[in-house]
């Protein structure tokens, strides 16, 4: 399993912003962030500062805590 929370917070992030419906677009327009720099952060390229974080889960509606609630892959991934 990989454990580079940097990749774990991009899977989570992705998850979440899917779960939602929402495309990196939507996400990047909302929350003022830039879509090329969410696609690095949800490619696990990104170290996030905590303040953008904040931006993401605020924009998504949920709490900090639920981006970082990382689990395994379903496929089986690395």
């Amino acid at each position: 399993m990989q454990t580079d929370p940097r990749i774990l917070f991009g899977r989570r992030l992705a998850q979440v912003r899917k779960l939602k419906g929402w495309s990196q677009e939507r996400l990047a327009l909302e929350s003022g962030i830039a879509r090329s720099y969410l696609g690095g952060v949800e490619r696990g390229q990104r170290n996030i500062a905590l303040i953008n974080i904040c931006k993401l889960a605020e924009t998504l509606e949920v709490p900090v805590g639920e981006l970082f609630l990382f689990e395994p892959p379903a496929d089986g991934a690395p």
